[in-house]
């Protein structure tokens, strides 16, 4: 759905035949490689889905205790 939804922005923005051609174009090429890799791989969305839910950055600590304040600056000093 969202790649037809990008295919329609692309031509109705742009308002010419090639706009609508290479939209047309990749809506079918994109469904089409959607489909090969549904197929492949059934349950790779919900490994997507897992993935997405990961923070972009883990702060290297030993527990999720841990804090780093001005209490623990002071202890090394």
């Amino acid at each position: 759905m969202f790649t037809g939804l990008l295919a329609g922005a692309l031509i109705f923005t742009a308002q010419e035949i090639k706009a609508a051609i290479f939209g047309g174009t990749m809506w079918v090429v994109a469904l089409h490689v959607f489909r090969i890799m549904a197929k492949a791989d059934p349950k790779m969305r919900f490994v997507y889905l897992r993935q997405r839910r990961y923070k972009s950055y883990y702060a290297p600590r030993s527990t999720p205790f841990r804090t780093n304040g001005p209490a623990e600056e002071r202890q090394y000093r």
